[in-house]
Parts: structure tokens; sequence; C-alpha cells
């Protein structure tokens, strides 16, 4: 006969159920011999808030005086880069590793004055490098410079967008063997397949970009949150 003290069957049930439950849901142990599975790869920061680091203002013949702002219109710090006849803008010193693919490249830029880009980023690319111009033309244009000698205003990567002086704008950049991807804010602007394609820098000064750099073209601009995030071989586009 069953004691009145111990639990029946029916009792029993749902104790059962909730073990189970738990066993397949606790991550089972790596076995003996087995690699640990590879840890993320680290988000780098490119700029201390503090000083220029590994920046440094770029030689174009028109360049202005950059300077860090700790505490940039009442915010965190930014690199202010003041407006010239020209082109001005930063880049890293050539020493600094770089991956050449499998990466992205994050930032905050934003329009102080002008009519003109305020962000043209130049990027590492296999062996070569391409720009991606943000409110070109005339304040407008979004693409990359260049594809098949074909610059950010007349090839497949070309849109329009109208772009506010004053206001913060969250872009980044995506390399990997089969794709140019780019974003402004949460919008994706830029989807493009790179196979069998040419892609370089547009002739001219834009050469003082590189490795990675950041420049503007009759336009004030300040820049801010400048990131690089390796991705893993094989990252999904």
């Amino acid at each position: 006969m069953t004691s009145p003290l111990s639990p029946g069957p029916c009792a029993l049930a749902p104790a059962l159920a909730l073990l189970l439950t738990l066993a397949i849901a606790l991550p089972s142990p790596a076995r003996a011999g087995e690699p640990p599975p590879p840890a993320a790869p680290e988000v780098r920061s490119l700029f201390d808030g503090r000083s220029l680091g590994p920046w440094r203002a770029s030689a174009f013949d028109s360049q202005t005086q950059v300077r860090v702002e700790p505490t940039f219109r009442g915010e965190g710090p930014a690199i202010v880069v003041p407006r010239s006849s020209y082109m001005a803008g930063i880049n890293l010193d050539p020493a600094t590793p770089l991956p050449r693919m499998n990466y992205e490249v994050t930032l905050e830029a934003m329009k102080l004055e002008g009519g003109d880009f305020f962000c043209g980023l130049t990027f590492p690319v296999a062996a070569s490098a391409c720009t991606l111009i943000v409110g070109g033309w005339g304040g407008g244009v979004t693409g990359i410079s260049c594809i098949d000698n074909s610059d950010a205003s007349d090839n497949e990567t070309t849109t329009g967008r109208t772009y506010e002086t004053g206001r913060w704008y969250r872009i980044r950049v995506r390399v990997t063997p089969a794709k140019l991807e780019a974003w402004i804010d949460d919008e994706q602007v830029v989807d493009f397949e790179t196979a069998g394609r040419k892609l370089d820098l547009r002739f001219g000064d834009i050469k003082h970009s590189l490795p990675l750099g950041l420049a503007a073209y009759e336009t004030g601009a300040a820049y801010r949150n400048l990131q690089l995030r390796p991705l893993p071989a094989g990252t999904a586009d």
C-alpha cells in the first residue's frame, strides 16, 4: 500500500518534466580534446576622445587645422575638421595595422557648415581602396567611388538623400569578399556585389586619405565614436 505521505505517480510527473527541461537547456560540456569555440572579434576604438592618437591631418593643399574638442556642443568628445576652400580631413598613420577584408568601420559624422560632402570615408578593400561619399555633389549624393572608374555620382550605388546641418549621422561600412555594404543610421544605402568589378579610388587628392581616412569638401565636419570591428572569415553578407 502506498503511504499517504509518499508522492504518487501524478505528483512526480511535473518534477520529472522540469528536470528533463533543465537537462536539455543546460549547455553540454566540451568534449575532452575539443578546442574551445573562437572568441568573437573585439571592437577596436580608433579615437580615445583626448587626442588624435593614430590620426593625422591629411596632406591636402587646402587642409585646415584639425582639433579635438573634449566636450563638443555640450556632449562627448569629437574630432573637428573646419571648412576649407577645397578638401580637408584626417587619415590614419600608414603604420597602423588594418584589415583589408572582413571588417566593419563605424562612426558618427556631422555636417557643421557648407554644401557638399561632410564624410568621405576612404577604406581598404583587398589590394585596393574605395571611398563612401556622404552628401556629395551639392549635398545630396551618397555612393561609392569608384566602381569601374565611375564615381559615387554615376554608378549602381548612387542614391539621393537630404542631410541636415548640425545632426549626427551613424555611418557603417562592411567589407567582405562578396560585397561592399553601407548604412546611414539604420538604412542600408549600399549593397554591392563586387565579383568581376574594378574597385579603386577616384583620381586625385583623395589618395591623401589612405590607408583609412575621413575627408570633407568645402564643408566643415565633426566625427566621433570611430570604431573598427574585424569580422570572422565567411561572415554572411
